[in-house]
C-alpha cells in the first residue's frame, strides 16, 4: 500500500473528468454566460465527484470572482464597527460572499495606499468605514459603499449612514426636556462627529442656552472622552449633563465624573451615541442614540450586491433615522442645580 498522501484534485483533473478543456472549466468557475448548460452541468458534476475546491488565490489570478468584500476601518477599538460588520456579514452571506476586514492605520507603514491589500486580493467590492483620503485610489468600476458620514469623497461610491445631525438633536432635546440647561458636548474628529456637534449646537441654540463643545485629543476613543470630560467638569463645574459623540467617549466621561465624586445620574447625566454593545450592560445602562449600525451594514450589502449584479445609475446617499434609547444614565438635574 502506498504511503503517499492523497493528492488534491486540480482544475486539469476536473477538465479530464468532464471531457472539456481547462479553459472551459475556468469559464464555469467565473460564472461566464457563454458556457452551455450541458457543459456547465458536466463540469459541476465532475467537481462534485472529485470533491474539487478551487483555490481562492488561483481563481483571483485567473480573473474569477473571489466573492469577497473588503471592509476598511480605522480603529478596531471603535465599538461602532461591531454592529456594522454584523449587518454587513448577514447581508452578504445569503449571496455567498464573505468579508475581509482591515484597519488601515495598522498597515500604513507597509502600504502606499490603504486599499493596496484589498486590491491585491482582487476583492469584488469595498466598504469604506473610515475617513477617505487622497491615498485611496479606488479603481474605476469597482463597487464601493461608504458607510457613515465621512469628510472625504470617493467618486462613484454609494453612501449609507444614519442622520447624525438629527440623532444629536434628539439626544440634546432629551436632556433639555429633563430640565438640563448647562449641557456640555464631547466631540472628536471625523465627519460623523462634526455633524453630531452641529446637531447639538442647533438644539441648544433653539432652546436658548449657549452650547459648550469640548474636544478630546482629536479622536473619539475612551481616552478622548476622559480628557474632554475632565476639562469640561474642571472648567465648568456647574455642568449637569454631558452628551458624548459616541458611547466610547461616554465611558471616558463616566470615569472623569467618578474621579470627581459625581454620581450618575443624580449629579451628572451622561448620554452617548451608537447604542454599542456596552451601552446596554447592567454596569453602564447608558442612555444613547441607536444609529442603526446593523441596518447600515445590511443596506451597504444590498447596494454592493446590486452594483455587482450590474445595476447602473448615479451613486446614491441613504440616511437612516436614528432612535433615542433611554436608560439609567440620564435624569432631571438635582434641585437647585
Amino acid at each position: 500500500m502506498s504511503s503517499r498522501p492523497h493528492r488534491a484534485p486540480t482544475i486539469y483533473d476536473v477538465a479530464q473528468a468532464a471531457g472539456v478543456s481547462k479553459s472551459l472549466v475556468s469559464l464555469v468557475l467565473r460564472g461566464s454566460p457563454s458556457v452551455s448548460e450541458a457543459r456547465r452541468t458536466a463540469v459541476l458534476e465532475a467537481m462534485a465527484r472529485l470533491d474539487y475546491r478551487p483555490s481562492q488565490a488561483a481563481s483571483a489570478l485567473a480573473g474569477a470572482t473571489t466573492r469577497t468584500i473588503g471592509v476598511l476601518i480605522d480603529d478596531y477599538r471603535n465599538l461602532w464597527f461591531v454592529e456594522l460588520l454584523r449587518g454587513l456579514q448577514e447581508g452578504l452571506a445569503e449571496h455567498g460572499f464573505r468579508i475581509a476586514v482591515a484597519d488601515h492605520t495598522l498597515n500604513a507603514h507597509v502600504e502606499a495606499s490603504p486599499l493596496d491589500g484589498f486590491l491585491s486580493m482582487r476583492v469584488d467590492g469595498l466598504v469604506i468605514a473610515t475617513e477617505p483620503s487622497a491615498a485611496m485610489r479606488v479603481p474605476e468600476g469597482l463597487p464601493v459603499v461608504v458607510a457613515g458620514h465621512r469628510q472625504g469623497v470617493v467618486p462613484g461610491a454609494d453612501v449609507v449612514a444614519n442622520d447624525d445631525r438629527l440623532g444629536a438633536r434628539r439626544a440634546t432635546e432629551h436632556l433639555l426636556g429633563l430640565g438640563h440647561r448647562r449641557i456640555g458636548h464631547l466631540t472628536g474628529g471625523g465627519g460623523a462627529a462634526r455633524l453630531r456637534a452641529e446637531g447639538f449646537a442647533e438644539a441648544m441654540s433653539a432652546a436658548g442656552p449657549a452650547p459648550r463643545t469640548v474636544p478630546g485629543t482629536g479622536a473619539t476613543t475612551e481616552e478622548d472622552g476622559y480628557v474632554a470630560a475632565a476639562r469640561l467638569l474642571d472648567e465648568a463645574p456647574e455642568t449637569t449633563a454631558v452628551f458624548a459623540a459616541n458611547d466610547t467617549m461616554a465611558m471616558g466621561a463616566l470615569a472623569a465624573a467618578r474621579e470627581r465624586g459625581l454620581r450618575v445620574p443624580q449629579d451628572l447625566s451622561v448620554i452617548g451615541y451608537d447604542d454599542s454593545p456596552i451601552a446596554s450592560t447592567h454596569l453602564l445602562e447608558l442612555t444613547t442614540v441607536d444609529s442603526r449600525n446593523a441596518r447600515i451594514g445590511a443596506m451597504a450589502a444590498e447596494r454592493l450586491m446590486a452594483r455587482i449584479a450590474g445595476a447602473g445609475g448615479p451613486p446614491g446617499c441613504s440616511l437612516l433615522r436614528p432612535e433615542l434609547v433611554v436608560r439609567a444614565s440620564t435624569a432631571p438635574p438635582r434641585p437647585g442645580a
